[in-house]
Order: structure tokens, then sequence, then C-alpha cells
């Protein structure tokens, strides 16, 4: 059973990290009244998400005064609510509002994975849950501020390297353009 979450008017949208460089977890959060949503999303899932919105807003009305400082800072929580398998992006002409939609993992996904390679599939079980979905509609001023908020946070963590694009790590990388028999050339 899928749990469906509609945050039509959120006083907060942001992007943060938990942890130290090369170990950050990225999260996405929004709250509006008294809900707050907090979801674990992948670094790709964030730089994609700003280039998209990036690119999106170029080819709409400018927006306003975008929200900063501590309106784009994580508010503590105690779990993330789940984690993020996919977002959508959409722009709802109607409302002025860009409308964002975020899924959970289904929680079986991986595990039936697994099963069926192997051939482990027991056909006697019932459906699995789908997981939580959020979708929220975003002004223009919070798209535009979480597009820049999430290229930084993406751009301030480790360089990547210049043959392979993978992170470079300060304790060695195995470069697999070079089958990591000598390091990248910085």
């Amino acid at each position: 059973m899928t749990e469906e979450f509609e945050l039509a008017n959120p006083d907060r949208v942001t992007i943060g990290t938990v942890g130290a460089v090369g170990e950050r977890v990225f999260l996405l959060q929004v709250r509006e009244g008294l809900t707050l949503k907090t979801l674990k999303v992948e670094k790709a899932q964030v730089s994609a998400l700003a280039r998209f919105l990036g690119r999106m807003l170029v080819e709409l009305e400018r927006p306003g005064e975008l929200p900063s400082g501590d309106v784009l800072a994580l508010e503590s929580f105690d779990e993330p609510d789940f984690v993020v398998r996919s977002l959508g992006v959409s722009y709802d002409d109607d409302l002025d509002r860009i409308i964002l939609v975020a899924d959970e993992i289904d929680r079986t996904e991986a595990e039936t994975a697994v099963e069926a390679l192997f051939g482990l599939t027991d056909e006697s079980e019932p459906e699995a849950d789908t997981g939580e979905s959020v979708r929220l509609a975003m002004t223009r001023e919070q798209a535009a501020a979480l597009a820049i908020r999430g290229t930084e946070l993406v751009e301030a963590g480790r360089p990547p390297c210049p043959l392979c694009g993978y992170p470079l790590d300060p304790r060695g990388h195995v470069c697999p353009r070079t089958n990591g028999h000598r390091p990248p050339l910085t």
C-alpha cells in the first residue's frame, strides 16, 4: 500500500547534508505547517535535480527574492522518512508552481531482484508495499534556491578525478581508467 503526502503550499524546501565530506548523506527536507518530511537522496540525484531546475527556471519568468540563510538550513530530525528511488519534476502553468514528486525505494525491491536472480521466488507471498510518495508544489523562488543550494553542496564535495570523474579520495583513489596501477594526475 502506498502512502502519499501532498504538500501544495510548502513553507520551506531545502537540501542539506549530514556528515563529513566523502561520507555525507544528502537530504531533501520539506515543511508545510506541522508536517516535516526528510528524504534521503543520492548526490547524483541532487546534482541532476539542480541542473534540471536551473534549465527549467531559465524558461520561466524570473523569480522574486530567494529564500536564504536559516530558511535553507536543515531542521532537526530523528531519521529520514525514506530513501528516494526517483524524482519527477514538472511545471503547472495554472498554479505557477514547479511540481516535485519523490517516490520511495520499495523496501522489498532489492530482495525480490536477488531472489529472482537465484530462482528463490515464492509465488505464495502477497504483493509487497510500494512505499511512500511525496508530492510538493514549489514556488519559482523555492525552486531557484533549491537549485543553487544543491549545486553548492555537490561542488563542496571531493574533487572529481580528471580521468574517470569519480571523486578523489585523500586516502587513495583506484582509478578504473588506469586499472588502479597508478594515481591519476591532479
